[in-house]
């Protein structure tokens, strides 16, 4: 059988349905200071998917100056390049808008609150 070639609307048609596996795999990724997954956390402020299976992660950090910023972006880095059709991740630090708690979502508020009351 003859090996089928991906003509440029097809490929981003691929990537664009790998978006909620990109998505998936973040989740993977856990803060470890916080010990909740980097999506839950609203530090992934987007996912650009490009041609050649190229995707792009816009994120952030709790804080800038974080101690552990390269291992959450090595972290994200293989964890996009694991998920099938893509070939190259790149990962966009951003600062503005600032992370506030008010970007996490319900699961990482409960995730937090039966740490800190597990904790007592």
């Amino acid at each position: 059988m003859p090996e089928q070639k991906l003509d440029k609307s097809t490929a981003k048609d691929v990537l664009a349905m790998n978006e909620d596996r990109i998505t998936e795999a973040l989740e993977e990724v856990i803060d470890p200071e916080i010990g909740v997954n980097i999506v839950d956390l609203g530090l992934v402020y987007g996912i650009e998917a490009r041609d050649h299976g190229e995707v792009i992660v816009e994120m952030t950090l709790t804080i800038p100056e974080c101690p552990l910023a390269d291992q959450i972006v090595a972290s994200v880095k293989t964890a996009v390049e694991a998920v099938e059709g893509v070939e190259r991740a790149e990962v966009k630090l951003v600062f503005e808008p600032k992370w506030t708690p008010a970007r996490m979502n319900d699961e990482a508020r409960e995730q937090i609150r039966s740490r800190s009351m597990s904790a007592t």
